[in-house]
């Protein structure tokens, strides 16, 4: 159905942002059909270029996509903000936000070395010792360190890459189901995302397949805890998906491994078998707290030249303040401590509700990491079952592009004596489904 949202302007930018307007407020619903360039030309006064531009920039920017003789429309999920998850009901158990449990967090006290004054951050951007300690993380991995850098973050180090990388239209293969900010991410860019599906064992080695034929620019995936579904790769999947990888030298290799310090699985990286574009990087938010924005990566050299090149125009680095936090928490025994009581702590509740719901028959994925992923027909039916029970779960739809249905429980704060009542409320629900829907 053609919208009837009003798009107003007299100049390409103008349209452009009468547009994206209406897709932020939600008079453009996703979907909607935008006026063929000639007819609102027409309407608007102004020359058919000038429409066919305000369009094409607003395609570069993910807001719309065009679909043949199915004219523009508005993207399935606009790039104008990332979607942020609804807001937890009042007197619910959130098992939705992916969150470690703060009681397993160490306490943040930021150093009181570094004092006030000038200093050469963009000379020495990095600390020394923070440096070689990342090296001591990712090495004993099979991580080559020979080049590393740091970023604010996971996603923050992934957006400059594709920024630098890739062009507006570029492809960009994603894990489906997978993590909804990357999802946004990607469009937002002015890419196209390519979904490859996954399984128990991490990316499937038939959907990368597919997607490497369909020429997409780069492949961003978890090698374990993979969000939200769990998988985690196997020495076998890890060869496979290295020998497809192999055959596409100029495709970008990203792997996140966000949960490393807190996940039970050993890392079986494809950075460690000689490709000739990669990074891997690694955040400590599960595991050192959620506001420490800091990441470190290691990679290929044209790799960090590309990245700390942009990185040296736009924030110049990252905070010497947050370095030193970083590293004192890293370095220190009583939070290593911690560390390891986290991650026995979150195998323990992951793997109890996974065998409470299979007590009850049904099915859940997560072989890592700190979520599980429950297949459903009808993820609106189970999160709002499950509200009336007193259990806030998070939709799958937000994690998937073309995957099944299913919702995701995070497991990081549930103690194991309330496993058993979460499934039973569960099996609960999908009955009360099945017997609305007639299954």
């Amino acid at each position: 159905m053609v919208i009837q949202y009003g798009i107003t302007g007299t100049t390409a930018k103008g349209i452009a942002a009468s547009v994206e307007r209406g897709v932020a407020e939600g008079a453009l619903a996703p979907e909607a059909a935008l006026p063929p360039v000639r007819r609102l030309a027409d309407e608007l006064g102004v020359s058919p270029g000038t429409v066919a531009t305000a369009y094409k920039e607003l395609r570069r920017r993910g807001i719309v996509v065009t679909r043949g003789r199915g004219g523009t429309v508005v993207a399935p999920v606009p790039a104008v903000a990332s979607r942020r998850p609804p807001r937890v009901p009042e007197g619910l158990r959130d098992l939705a936000g992916g969150h470690p449990d703060p009681a397993l967090l160490p306490g943040l006290v930021p150093p009181s070395r570094l004092s006030p004054g000038v200093r050469s951050h963009r000379s020495a951007p990095r600390l020394a010792r923070l440096e070689e300690a990342v090296r001591g993380w990712l090495g004993p991995d099979g991580v080559p360190v020979e080049h590393v850098t740091f970023a604010h973050g996971a996603l923050d180090l992934i957006g400059r890459l594709l920024s630098v990388e890739l062009r507006p239209g570029d492809t960009v293969a994603v894990e489906d189901p997978g993590y909804h900010h990357l999802l946004d991410l990607v469009p937002a860019l002015g890419l196209r995302t390519v979904p490859v599906a996954v399984d128990d064992e991490g990316m499937r080695p038939d959907a990368l397949r597919t997607a490497l034929r369909a020429g997409v620019r780069a492949v961003v995936c978890s090698p374990r805890a993979q969000n939200p579904y769990g998988g985690c790769f196997s020495a076998a999947r890890r060869d496979d998906l290295v020998g497809l990888l192999r055959e596409e030298p100029d495709v970008l290799v990203v792997e996140d491994d966000h949960a490393s310090r807190v996940t039970d699985t050993p890392l079986r990286s494809l950075t460690a078998a000689g490709l000739a574009r990669w990074v891997h990087v690694r955040s400590v938010s599960k595991f050192l707290g959620t506001d420490l924005r800091w990441a470190a990566a290691a990679c290929d050299p044209v790799t960090l030249a590309r990245h700390d090149g942009l990185l040296l125009l736009t924030s110049g680095w990252v905070s010497h303040l947050l370095q030193e936090t970083v590293y004192g928490l890293m370095t220190d025994v009583d939070t290593r401590a911690l560390m390891a009581r986290a991650r026995a702590a979150y195998v323990l509740r992951r793997e109890t509700l996974a065998g409470e719901l299979a007590r009850h028959g049904i099915a859940s994925h997560g072989a890592s990491g700190m979520n599980l992923w429950v297949p459903v027909r009808d993820e609106s039916a189970v999160v709002n079952g499950l509200r009336s029970y007193g259990w806030w779960v998070a939709a799958g739809a937000r994690f998937r592009l073309s995957a099944e249905p299913g919702v995701r429980i995070t497991t990081a704060g549930l103690e194991p004596a309330d496993a058993a009542r979460l499934a039973s409320d569960f099996a609960a629900v999908l009955g009360e489904s099945e017997a609305t829907y007639g299954g």
